[in-house]
């Protein structure tokens, strides 16, 4: 793959990188209506590839938030047109390296010292590249380390990038109003946390400690003195991507297997630490040889305050979501109803979220649950498409919830879609015995 030897982080260049995607955007659109006067059957799906290809193409030159926020998208497998889903899940683990100078240049600036001056051995070439960082092999004492570098830039952009993201962002979402700025607020923190990586060694070696009692369940260990705020360093781990490994595994058992430790992982960080990886995508799990399955990446951990958490695990309860009164209480708790909405804006926000609720916590509502369930997640599917055609929808307020939804939600829907791909029965209170 072409390495990159520059990276854009003035605002004016990324703006421009932004403005050629959009045009080039626009163009397709141009092409679309066209070809649509000529042949009134033309669907969506070659204007849908175009602009994925498009915007993919303009993101991954600028990496960092622009390309998290495409990260992000892909998770919402439901929501998105599948050659978004695609394209944008290359941002997991497959974008263009930097260049062996600048990963030289960043060992410089961080430890006044080269990579080859610090292990016994360094490849300059990346193995794996992503949206904030990339990761090399090197090796110390004999032992095959993981070097993950950030980035030049990155942490300094994030600001200017959701600026220019939040025009876009608030037309998508229908987000109107002073008080959609908490959701951009909530995202940019989440995202300047993921640029410190002194945090992160801090938060990965804290959930690695409460967390590796959990059966078929393995980390790699987290070295302090070979890392830095831009350079992180962790045992090398062999497995395959979890997305590689659901395409290829004919055996249920260990589907099962490595399902129930995805689950209980998640469970046990929700519910007993209080604090989630809430970054569950394929790129971020291996599986191994033993078919345990590999947890890595904890940059974005999300802290879940016991205001949200009670009333948000409440509505799993099938009294609380069939009692209105309840119900509606809850809804206020949670900011999805506002005291400012119309009797018409509560009726169809409480309809709407009666609905989600009803078939998102499915899982929750039984002792086990099979995750290979494909009605399950058509009926999710099926909910999207209703809510995206809904024209009542476009004229109200979309400010609805709590900020601490994006990034739960997000947790569920990566999680959801992992364990969908897995085709796995767990045991959803297993969890528990791990307390």
């Amino acid at each position: 793959m072409k390495t990159i030897d520059y990276i854009p982080t003035s605002k004016i260049e990324r703006a421009t990188k932004l403005v050629q995607t959009g045009a080039k955007v626009g163009v397709n659109y141009l092409k679309y209506y066209g070809e649509k006067i000529v042949n009134s059957d033309l669907t969506r799906d070659k204007l849908n590839e175009n602009n994925a290809e498009d915007i993919y193409d303009g993101l991954k030159s600028l990496k960092g938030s622009a390309l998290k926020v495409a990260q992000m998208l892909s998770m919402d497998k439901s929501f998105l047109p599948q050659a978004y889903v695609e394209k944008f899940s290359l941002s997991q683990f497959s974008v263009p390296p930097l260049s062996a100078p600048l990963v030289l240049k960043t060992f410089k600036t961080n430890f006044g010292k080269t990579p080859y001056e610090i292990f016994d051995e360094f490849n300059a070439n990346s193995v794996n590249a992503a949206s904030i960082g990339q990761v090399h092999m090197a090796v110390k004492n004999g032992k095959k380390l993981a070097v993950k570098i950030q980035y030049p830039g990155v942490a300094n952009s994030i600001s200017s990038d959701l600026s220019m993201v939040k025009p876009i962002a608030i037309r998508m979402f229908n987000l109107q109003g002073k008080d959609s700025d908490k959701y951009f607020k909530e995202v940019e923190d989440k995202l300047i946390e993921e640029t410190n990586y002194l945090l992160e060694l801090e938060q990965s070696q804290e959930v690695v400690k409460a967390c590796k009692k959990i059966e078929n369940l393995v980390f790699p260990e987290y070295y302090s003195e070979y890392s830095s705020e831009k350079i992180i360093t962790m045992d090398w781990m062999t497995g395959i991507h979890l997305s590689e490994f659901t395409k290829t595994n004919t055996n249920q058992e260990t589907a099962n297997q490595i399902g129930q430790a995805l689950w209980d992982f998640y469970m046990y960080q929700i519910h007993i630490l209080k604090k989630v990886h809430a970054d569950p995508h394929p790129g971020n799990f291996l599986v191994n040889k033993e078919n345990q399955l590999v947890a890595l990446d904890f940059g974005c951990m999300k802290q879940i305050p016991n205001d949200f958490y009670t009333p948000y695990f409440e509505l799993i309860d099938k009294e609380v979501i069939n009692s209105p009164k309840i119900f509606n209480g809850k809804l206020f708790e949670l900011e999805i109803l506002r005291e400012d909405d119309s009797p018409e804006e509560v009726t169809y926000f409480t309809e709407m979220f009666h609905d989600l609720l009803s078939l998102f916590t499915k899982p929750f509502q039984e002792e086990t649950f099979d995750f290979s369930d494909e009605s399950f997640f058509k009926s999710i599917a099926k909910l999207g498409e209703r809510f995206s055609k809904d024209s009542n929808l476009r004229k109200m307020n979309g400010n609805r919830g709590s900020k601490h939804f994006i990034y739960m939600n997000r947790t569920f829907f990566g999680l959801y879609n992992l364990m969908f791909d897995l085709k796995a029965t767990i045991v959803v209170n297993e969890y528990e015995k791990y307390k």
